[in-house]
């Protein structure tokens, strides 16, 4: 059984959204409650509560969204970078391989070049 809030958001299948929602009521609580203990006008405090609900429900919503498109961005390349890295390992295109017939650049030295290898 999923829980729908108001009949339209499905809080359990959205990221973010259950969060946001607790966020929201946990802050439409204490602006309510303090507006109330400081000026003892009950209309008003409730009016403080919703728009309190409001704004922390859609602040916690747009940062928590914010997070998630980052993380999904950079999972993405990452797995662009490990497809590369499978798809181009031991070819010619790997930026990794070292090239086999360069000037010098073989790695193979020989006793002549070094001269602390001869005796």
């Amino acid at each position: 059984m999923t829980f729908k809030l108001l009949g339209i958001l499905d809080v359990e299948n959205i990221p973010c959204a259950r969060d946001s929602v607790l966020y929201g009521s946990l802050g439409s609580v204490v602006a309510g409650l303090g507006h109330f203990l400081l000026t003892s006008r009950i209309r008003r405090s409730c009016d403080v509560g919703v728009g309190g609900f409001i704004l922390v429900t859609l602040g916690c919503w747009f940062h928590c969204r914010y997070n998630y498109a980052k993380l999904r961005i950079q999972e993405r390349v990452a797995r662009e970078g490990i497809k590369n890295k499978i798809l181009y390992e031991s070819t010619h295109l790997d930026p990794q391989r070292k090239p086999a017939n360069g000037n010098g650049g073989s790695g193979v030295t020989s006793s002549t070049e070094n001269p602390a290898t001869t005796r």
